[in-house]
């Protein structure tokens, strides 16, 4: 009880009415939420920032929290304390998370503890932020959806970003033949060191006739599409035959015309890690650990932010002209 009393309230971010970026308040007197029983308690040294979060404030989502609430779900730090019926933690672990049960915009969460697991000393804590959401649903879309096989050519459309840097390189370590676009010069260099063997601008007008003359006739067996309500369309007359679209990010209505579908029995399928099962989230843990050790797991941060800015990052992330890896907040 002691030990509680000396941090008993904590900086975090709380939301008390959805709406624009400005809805995000800091505050300074949160209380530091108590693990219960199979979940810990982490010092938050970093939290990753994710378009889906900007969705859910606005109130536009599927899923509403109840109010008020703090965002964030990807976060690295250090286990502070342990509930009980815990074994896989101890005080002082270096750990990330895939989701968090109080929230991640804050200087202390609280994680089930099925949903952390233990950051490599060859990875920061920027970039233990930067694995849990992107990486389980790259492997997610790729896999678990999109049945993915090596030697099939994968276009990973917006791959700059957090999930889509994680793509490439999945993709290009399990040996796809990996496609990105991007809307710099800046966002296309960094997707070719990532596993990419060619990168497309996609402000260019005729970048769509680019990729298919990249394809030829074949064209792409997987889209991972971060923007289907620009991009679907267009999609549909990239892919091969049985080929397939994974919407992974979408802002919106598009138009699109259903024969395209029937002329190669290709499919749209929606990707959603919260709806995946615990043996899926254990199989692309298993995966992403793997790709730690191996050494091609690298993720990439992009933009960074203290606490006091998260207004600005949630304008940034939805707004700025092109990512270059995934944007993280520091405490």
């Amino acid at each position: 009880v002691a030990m509680a009393a000396t941090r008993s309230v904590m900086r975090a971010v709380r939301v008390f009415e959805f709406g624009g970026p400005e809805v995000l308040k800091l505050q300074s007197d949160v209380l530091v939420p108590v693990p219960k029983e199979n979940q810990v308690l982490i010092k938050v040294h970093a939290c990753g920032v994710n378009p889906v979060e900007t969705y859910i404030r606005s109130g536009t989502y599927a899923r509403k929290p109840a109010l008020p609430y703090t965002p964030g779900s990807d976060v690295a730090g250090v286990i502070e304390s342990v509930g009980e019926q815990v074994t896989a933690f101890k005080k002082g672990d270096r750990v990330f998370t895939l989701e968090t049960v109080s929230g991640g915009y804050a200087e202390y969460a609280v994680a089930a503890a099925n949903r952390v697991f233990p950051l490599p000393d060859k990875l920061d804590f920027r970039q233990g932020a930067a694995i849990g959401v992107p990486y389980f649903t790259a492997y997610r879309a790729l896999f678990q959806k999109g049945c993915a096989k090596a030697g099939e050519t994968v276009l990973v459309h917006g791959a700059s970003g957090g999930v889509g840097l994680a793509a490439c390189q999945i993709a290009r370590a399990c040996g796809l033949k990996v496609l990105g676009t991007a809307g710099t010069e800046e966002g296309m260099k960094v997707v070719l060191r990532n596993g990419a063997h060619q990168a497309f601008n996609h402000r260019d007008p005729d970048y769509t006739e680019r990729i298919k003359a990249c394809t030829g006739p074949g064209g792409v067996d997987i889209i991972i599409e971060m923007l289907s309500n620009v991009n679907l369309d267009a999609d549909l007359q990239l892919l091969s035959c049985a080929g397939r679209v994974m919407v992974v990010g979408c802002r919106g209505r598009i138009e699109i015309n259903p024969r395209d579908t029937m002329s190669k029995e290709s499919s749209i399928i929606g990707v959603s890690l919260f709806l995946a099962t615990e043996e899926e989230r254990h199989e692309c843990a298993t995966a992403v650990r793997d790709g730690i050790e191996a050494g091609w797991l690298k993720p990439v941060v992009g933009l960074e932010y203290p606490l006091e800015k998260v207004a600005k990052a949630h304008e940034d992330i939805i707004c700025s002209s092109g990512a270059r890896g995934k944007m993280v907040l520091l405490l």
